[in-house]
């Protein structure tokens, strides 16, 4: 508990220097063009191998796009290694990622639907998390709507692609994405289950 109440310290302590410059949507709709191929026009990504960026915080956003040039300058590793975003990235201002954030932050929040036979573990794995494995209850940082806290840089991970959100959980688990501040995501992860991952983030996609 009380790494928990250390790290969200330290985000808010950041939130000054993170939210330093606000986007343009206008500009920023203009500038998505080159993203809507993969993410769609409005960031609602009708492909599950994209996430959804509808409705995300631009604070998050912004952090990601600097995180995917950060991996791109250091040969992946610092910030966020993707090959696909580090290229897309690498030649964005701040302007520009900024804007960009404003534009999808701005749009229609991310939506989907959870399989029924879900819902109930997924609940209380989510609000609850596992005592017994030392498992922190994903709403304790993400909210019990799942729609994060941008001040603090937690997503919204509501309403996205399952096959998204158990990719990530996946790599946060191994280490191959290793972004999140102090390790928190990966220490997380690293207590879950195949069967966890699995029920979480089918029982994400419904959850707005």
């Amino acid at each position: 508990m009380k790494k928990l109440a250390l790290f969200v310290g330290l985000y808010l302590g950041l939130t000054g220097a993170v939210m330093a410059q606000t986007g343009d949507a206008e500009a920023g709709k203009e500038k998505s063009q080159v993203c809507a191929a993969c993410h769609g026009p409005t960031g609602d990504s009708p492909s599950d191998m994209y996430p959804k960026l509808n409705g995300q915080h631009a604070s998050y956003l912004m952090k990601q796009l600097h995180d995917y040039q950060l991996a791109g300058e250091t040969g992946g590793e610092e910030g966020r290694a993707n090959a696909i975003m580090q290229g897309q990235a690498a030649s964005l201002s701040d302007e520009d990622i900024a804007d960009l954030a404003a534009y999808f932050a701005a749009q229609e929040p991310m939506q989907d639907s959870a399989p029924e036979d879900v819902v109930a573990a997924g609940q209380k794995l989510y609000m609850g998390g596992d005592e017994a494995r030392g498992l922190t209850a994903c709403a304790a940082c993400h909210g019990p709507r799942g729609d994060g806290m941008g001040l603090a840089n937690f997503p919204d991970i509501s309403g996205n692609h399952p096959e998204y959100i158990a990719q990530q959980l996946e790599m946060f688990r191994d280490g191959s994405r290793a972004n999140d501040m102090n390790g928190m995501m990966r220490d997380v992860a690293a207590k879950l289950t195949d069967k966890d991952i699995e029920i979480l983030s089918q029982y994400l996609a419904g959850l707005y």
